[in-house]
């Protein structure tokens, strides 16, 4: 199912529009992601992933609230579509899914890795 691969960046805008529902435009979503993962996210990286995001008919957007202050420009929001769902709900099962197969031994750390590292 390759036409639900999500990047990991892409992954996490997809997550934050999710989280601002109807308040998700450029700035809100990059402050939130600051402030949730203590990232720095630059304006470029995240309106890329935007952009790639809407072509894949995961994201779609509307402008609206155009005020002086912005000098007559709107906001752009962002919404999740149907298929965007749908992309998140197999992102998270496959994650969970490795998740689940880890064998245990696999994650437990050693008290000989701890203090030879």
């Amino acid at each position: 199912m390759k036409k639900f691969q999500l990047g990991e960046f892409e992954e996490v805008v997809m997550l934050t529009v999710a989280i601002l529902y109807e308040n998700a435009y450029g700035v809100s979503i990059k402050k939130e992601i600051e402030n949730r993962l203590g990232r720095n996210v630059s304006v470029g990286a995240l309106q890329s992933a935007l952009k790639r995001l809407e072509d894949k008919d995961y994201l779609v957007s509307h402008d609206k609230d155009a005020t002086q202050e912005r000098a007559g420009r709107p906001k752009r929001y962002f919404k999740i579509t149907s298929l965007g769902k749908q992309a998140m709900q197999y992102t998270k099962e496959t994650r969970n899914s490795l998740w689940d197969a880890i064998p245990s031994i696999s994650l437990e750390v050693k008290f000989s890795e701890v203090y030879n590292a």
